[in-house]
Parts: C-alpha cells; sequence; structure tokens
C-alpha cells in the first residue's frame, strides 16, 4: 500500500501552520512534510506529531537566505563552513521529530562559478553530510528541480543526480524523484521510476503543468501509482501541490485511493 505524506507547506493553508496537522490526520494522512521547520520550536512539532499520530517523512536542511533567493548551500563554493552548521541545525530537529531523511538543497550558484568548481564542492559536501547523516541513522536525499522554477538551480536532471550519488558512494545518500519536476525536464516519468527505483528513497507528485492536484493536469497518475506499487516502493510519496481551492475539496483522488484499498 502507497504511503502519502501531506505537506504541510502548501496543503491545508486555510488554517495556520500549526493546526494543519490535525487537519492532515482527519484528513488520513499518516505523514507529513515541509520545507523547513526552523521558524518553530522541534519539541512543539514533535508534540503535533505525536498528538495527530503523524510520521515526519522528510524536511530540508536550511537553504541559506530563502528570502533572498537562495535556494540551497551544498553547490556554492566558499560556503562549505556554513553548509556544515546548517547540517548540524538540520539533524538536531530531525532527532528530534524523528524524521530518517533529510533533502540536501544544491542552491543556485552565483554566475560567475564553473560548473566543475560547484560540482566538486556538492560532491565534497554530499561526501561529509552522509557520513555525519550515517553516524546520525538518517538518510540524505538530492532532488532535481526544474529550470522554470527554479532559473539556475544547480540540479535539474535525474542522471546528473544519479552520477552525484554513485560518485558519492554512500549508502545513505538517495534521490528524491518529484514526478513533477521529472516530467517538465525528461518526460517519459515511468521509465524514469523503473530506471532509477534502486535510488529512489523519497518521491514527490503534482499535476502538471499548474502544478494542481495530481488528478488536474497532463500525467496519468493512476497509472503510475500502480507502476510505483509494482516497484514494491516502501518509502513515502510526498504531496506537494497547489490546491486549486480549498484543500479538502481536492482530495478526491486520495479519498478514491483509500477506498480501493480498504
Amino acid at each position: 500500500m502507497l504511503k502519502f505524506a501531506a505537506n504541510l507547506t502548501l496543503l491545508f493553508n486555510e488554517v495556520e501552520f500549526p493546526e494543519r496537522f490535525l487537519e492532515a490526520s482527519r484528513a488520513g494522512f499518516k505523514g507529513v512534510e515541509y520545507l523547513f521547520p526552523y521558524a518553530h520550536p522541534a519539541a512543539e512539532l514533535a508534540e503535533a506529531l505525536r498528538t495527530h499520530g503523524l510520521t515526519q517523512a522528510l524536511f530540508n536542511c536550511p537553504p541559506g537566505d530563502w528570502s533572498g533567493g537562495e535556494r540551497g548551500l551544498a553547490a556554492l563554493p566558499g560556503r562549505e563552513h556554513e553548509f556544515r552548521e546548517s547540517l548540524g541545525t538540520a539533524l538536531e530537529y530531525a532527532r528530534v521529530l524523528d524524521c530518517r531523511t533529510l533533502h540536501v538543497m544544491a542552491g543556485i550558484p552565483d554566475p560567475g562559478v564553473s560548473h566543475d568548481a560547484a560540482w566538486n564542492v556538492y560532491l565534497e559536501n554530499l561526501r561529509m553530510a552522509a557520513e555525519r547523516a550515517a553516524n546520525d541513522g538518517r538518510t540524505l536525499v538530492i532532488e532535481p528541480i526544474n529550470t522554470r522554477d527554479i532559473p539556475g538551480y544547480f540540479l535539474n536532471r535525474s542522471d546528473q543526480a544519479r552520477r552525484a550519488i554513485e560518485a558519492v558512494g554512500a549508502d545513505n545518500l538517495g534521490l528524491q524523484l518529484d514526478l513533477y519536476h521529472c516530467q517538465i525536464m525528461e518526460g517519459d516519468l515511468a521509465t524514469h521510476l523503473w530506471e532509477l527505483k534502486g535510488l529512489i528513497r523519497h518521491m514527490q507528485i503534482a499535476g502538471v503543468p499548474e502544478r494542481h492536484e495530481p488528478d488536474v493536469g497532463e500525467v496519468c497518475y493512476d497509472y503510475l501509482f500502480k507502476v510505483i506499487e509494482s516497484l514494491n516502493y516502501e518509502g513515502w510519496i510526498g504531496c506537494e501541490y497547489r490546491p486549486r481551492g480549498a484543500t479538502g475539496d481536492g482530495l478526491g483522488w486520495f479519498r478514491r485511493l483509500q477506498e480501493a484499498a480498504s
């Protein structure tokens, strides 16, 4: 049975963030994810998870100056010390939230930085991060992100991610495959699922091209869910989409899956 996690950054925005845990539980979700937990005390978030019987499936390591347009630190030469410190912060939260998987964002290198320089720093940072995370019993994932949503982002395609994962060679470094981003950049989603199944540690979904509910747009998720089941995938599928209206009104696709599984 597929496991879906509500992305509380995008879903249930009808209520304030602390109340979204309750709404996710009421809707039938067993797990949650969100971009960042750092604006809230970890103990408060952990209590919300316990109260509503939810698992923390994923969150991102600190991205640098988000409001200033930064989208990660791992591939930014000269920011290695800051990346190391930010990883420590993420691991502290992961311990309190009992979160097993963390997303390491590559970032947007400055225009004057060569690809080789960014790549070398990226691999060095991932090696260090994977070793520290392994000592803590955590898995790290990297995610290709499309160039339309985040222009200049360093990691855009699954083949790039595969090369990085294989170059680092750590058992606890894997792929976060967001099918929305993959469809925009590469298409051929079922084939990507089959070919990348050994690397995937977390998935995310959204309709394409508007990033609404997964039953809206050009991607046939009914078919892809069957493909994912055939892979015996045991990880979480994060629902990282922007509802067209009230979140609950757009959860028909999720309710149908729940009914089919009962």
